[in-house]
C-alpha cells in the first residue's frame, strides 16, 4: 500500500514539473508584441530656424499624422535644424544614412542639396527648393529618376514686381538683396533682372553670405533705391525683422517672395501658401512610405499665388494699400 501511495505522488509530481514547464516555455497571452523594430523611421532636416520652413515642417508632420502615419506610433520622426551651417547640415544628413532611415525630406535647397549627395539609395523628398533643376537636385521635373523628388516654392519677380507697380507706382531703382550662394535665390534675381531689363528699371545688388551681414547689405542700399527686393532666400529670411526695421526707418517699402516674410515685415508678396507646400509635401511621402518609388513621382511646382500685405508697415513707412489689392489680398498681416 505505501509503495502504490508512494508511486501516485511520484507521478503527480512529474506531472505538475511538466505544467509548470511548458507554462514558462509558452508566451503569455496578455503580452503585447514589440513594434518598435516595424516602424519606419523619417529624418526631417531644415537648413535653418525662419517662420516659412518652421511652417512646412509643422504642416507636414500634421498632414502625415491626418493619413495615419504619427510621430512615436506609427512612424518615428528625428527632426533636425541646422541652424544655417553647411557642416552641421551635413553631419544631420551623415547621420540618417549612416542610421538607414526609411525616408530624408529635406527642407529648403541647402538640405536638398546635402541629402541628394549623401545618398543614392534612400528616399529623399525635398520641400520648397526653388529651382530644383538649377540646385542640380534633380534633372527632370516630370521624371526626376533615382531615389528624389519633391515641391518646388518657385516664385515669379515679375508678377511680385507687377504686384509693386499696383502699391508703389513709378519705382525706378530696385534693390536686390539676397544671398548669392543660394541657389535658390539666383533663379529668382535672374528673372527679376529680366524684368527690369524689359521696363527699363535699374537694379543694384546686395549681396550676403550669412546672416550677420544683413545689417550692413540693407544700410547701403537705403538712399539709392526706391524699392527693395528679396526673393525667397533662406539667409534674408532668418533676418526679416531686422530688414524691416532698417527699411521702415527709411520709409523704404520691401517687396518679398514668402508669405511669411511679409508677416514678418515686408510690404507684401505675389506668393504661395507654405501650409499647403507642406501638406502636398506630405502626401508625397505618404505615397513613398507605401512603397512608391520617388523617381516615379514627378516635382510639383506650386502654381496657386495669392497676395500677402502688411498692413502695419505701410503705415510705417507712409502709404495707403489700395483698396484692389487688399480686396484681392489672402491674407492682410497688421491692423
Amino acid at each position: 500500500m505505501k509503495k502504490q501511495l508512494a508511486r501516485m505522488m511520484i507521478s503527480v509530481i512529474m506531472t505538475m514539473t511538466l505544467l509548470i514547464s511548458l507554462t514558462a516555455c509558452s508566451p503569455s497571452k496578455t503580452e503585447t508584441p514589440d513594434k518598435t523594430s516595424a516602424k519606419k523611421t523619417i529624418g526631417i532636416v531644415q537648413i535653418v530656424e525662419h517662420p516659412s520652413l518652421n511652417t512646412i515642417k509643422e504642416s507636414i508632420v500634421n498632414q502625415l499624422q491626418e493619413k495615419g502615419f504619427k510621430d512615436g506610433e506609427t512612424i518615428s520622426i528625428d527632426y533636425q535644424n541646422a541652424q544655417g551651417d553647411q557642416s552641421t547640415l551635413k553631419t544631420i544628413v551623415t547621420k540618417f544614412v549612416n542610421n538607414k532611415y526609411d525616408l530624408i525630406i529635406a527642407i529648403a535647397t541647402p538640405s536638398a542639396q546635402a541629402a541628394v549627395s549623401q545618398t543614392k539609395d534612400i528616399p529623399v523628398l525635398f520641400a520648397a527648393c526653388a529651382d530644383p533643376l538649377g540646385s542640380g537636385v534633380v534633372t527632370n521635373l516630370e521624371k526626376p529618376g533615382g531615389n528624389v523628388t519633391g515641391t518646388s516654392n518657385a516664385v515669379s519677380a515679375e508678377k511680385i514686381m507687377e504686384l509693386a507697380k499696383r502699391i508703389t507706382p513709378n519705382f525706378e531703382t530696385i534693390g536686390a538683396l539676397y544671398n548669392s550662394s543660394e541657389t535658390n535665390s539666383l533663379s529668382v534675381i535672374k528673372n527679376l533682372k529680366e524684368y527690369a531689363s524689359k521696363n527699363n528699371l535699374t537694379i543694384i545688388e546686395s549681396t550676403v553670405t550669412s546672416s550677420a551681414d544683413v545689417q550692413q547689405a540693407v544700410t547701403s542700399l537705403v538712399g539709392k533705391v526706391d524699392v527693395l527686393f528679396s526673393p525667397n532666400d533662406n539667409t534674408v529670411a532668418s533676418a526679416m525683422p531686422l530688414v524691416a526695421q532698417i527699411a521702415n526707418n527709411a520709409k523704404l517699402p520691401v517687396y518679398v517672395a514668402a508669405d511669411s516674410m511679409v508677416k514678418d515685415g515686408g510690404l507684401a508678396t505675389y506668393g504661395i501658401d507654405y501650409t499647403v507646400l507642406g501638406k502636398e509635401t506630405a502626401d508625397m511621402a505618404v505615397e513613398i512610405l507605401n512603397g512608391k518609388n520617388p523617381g516615379d513621382i514627378p516635382v510639383m511646382t506650386m502654381s496657386d499665388m495669392q497676395i500677402y500685405a502688411n498692413k502695419d508697415t505701410a503705415k510705417a513707412i507712409g502709404i495707403n494699400l489700395p483698396d484692389d489689392v487688399l480686396k484681392e489680398a489672402a491674407q492682410i498681416f497688421g491692423n
